[in-house]
């Protein structure tokens, strides 16, 4: 869950720093860690609002300094010619904390972690372990291929969910109009007929009638209803409740297990190939899980800190699938466990690529024969005394 953290730090002032964490008490005390001194700690969620701060473009900072550093270019080159180039005030000004840091002698991962609202500390501990190294330009280019293919599976999930959503909201707009103006009007051509009408259309019209008498009321409570329901979707604490009632579907809850592994292994497999020994890079992606996960993760820490081998650690604590327990004891003996762990998130983003598509080939049908069906309900009830009225005239 991301928290947005009001904080003082001598020489930077009040600054707001977004963090990923589980809780507000651990955002406090990872801001404290890099030296802050908390000021408040609220849920980043909301409606966005005009004025809201941009979002720094890592990727595409870390595409063009990577081309410039290929180039030739010195680092405080490259990110002098990217401070000049850039036209947003907020990326600029981060440009330029980065270089004052540079400036002072300070190291590119030290300059990096003084930004920490543009800066993650996936981020900072890629480029510290290319410092030892020597290379940075393979960290970025490590770090864009982790990220691209992250934001990839990401646009999978958004844009099989686009059509469903247009489905929804075209069908709801429908049955709104219906009941809110066609229905209101035939209840008063079947007032003035004055005919005994089925249970089910005298129900419909009765409808009709309660919101031609107040239909300034019932659409104000229904706008505040849509407002609340905005309100309580952006919530930080929305996405884990959702995420809790997901779970308790057998089918959904083992799809969401194996996505925040995807994305576990994908994250650690490039720490352990930039250079970073397993368990503190296990600690900086123990965010990536939710809390039982993580949980099972401090198990396995401890294993692994004990001399178990990663792929028994990880099994004992649950943390594997049966294709990534094969991988991870092939790259055990062949020593290329990052390597592994690329491919463990490799093989489960295709398998969640293809489930994918085959759940919304099956559920895009169903949702259109539901909607349908709601829709021809209501008109039909509306027509219904019509039908009956000329089948007693024949």
């Amino acid at each position: 869950m991301r928290y947005r953290v009001k904080a003082m730090k001598a020489g930077e002032g009040v600054v707001s720093l977004a963090l990923e964490a589980a809780s507000p008490a651990e955002a406090r005390a990872r801001a404290t860690g890099q030296g802050y001194a908390v000021l408040s700690v609220r849920g980043a969620g909301g409606l966005p609002l005009p004025g809201r701060r941009a979002k720094f473009p890592l990727l595409l900072f870390s595409q063009e300094l990577l081309a410039l550093l290929r180039a030739g270019i010195s680092l405080v080159e490259a990110l002098e010619t990217l401070a000049e180039k850039e036209s947003k005030p907020e990326t600029r000004a981060a440009l330029g904390r980065l270089l004052d840091a540079l400036y002072e002698g300070n190291a590119f991962s030290a300059a990096l972690s003084g930004v920490p609202e543009a800066f993650p500390d996936l981020y900072v501990a890629t480029v510290r372990a290319s410092e030892r190294t020597g290379d940075l330009p393979e960290s970025l280019r490590r770090y864009i291929a982790y990220q691209s293919q992250v934001d990839l599976v990401r646009k999978k999930l958004v844009s099989a969910s686009i059509y469903p959503a247009i489905l929804i909201a075209v069908g709801g707009l429908v049955t709104l109009f219906l009941l809110g103006y066609v229905v209101p009007r035939f209840s008063q051509v079947y007032d003035d007929v004055g005919q005994d009408l089925p249970f089910l259309s005298r129900v419909l019209l009765d409808w009709g009638r309660l919101v031609e008498a107040h239909g300034v009321a019932i659409g104000t409570a229904f706008l505040a209803a849509l407002v609340m329901l905005g309100w309580w979707a952006f919530r930080p604490s929305t996405r884990a409740t959702v995420l809790d009632w997901l779970r308790r579907i057998p089918a959904m809850g083992n799809r969401i297990r194996v996505y925040q592994l995807t994305r576990f292994y994908r994250t650690l497999g490039m720490l352990l190939s930039g250079g970073i020994a397993v368990v503190p890079a296990t600690g900086m992606v123990a965010g990536l899980l939710d809390a039982s996960l993580r949980g099972r993760l401090a198990g396995a820490q401890r294993a692994i800190r004990e001399g178990k081998p990663i792929s028994a650690a990880m099994e004992s604590a649950g943390l594997v699938t049966p294709v990534a327990l094969r991988l991870l004891r092939v790259g055990e003996r062949t020593g290329q466990m990052g390597e592994m762990m690329e491919r463990i998130a490799e093989f489960h983003d295709e398998e969640m690529a293809r489930w994918v598509e085959t759940f919304t080939r099956t559920f895009e049908p169903l949702l259109m024969a539901v909607i349908g069906v709601v829709i021809g309900g209501v008109v039909v009830l509306m027509y219904l005394p019509i039908f009956e009225l000329a089948g007693s005239l024949q």
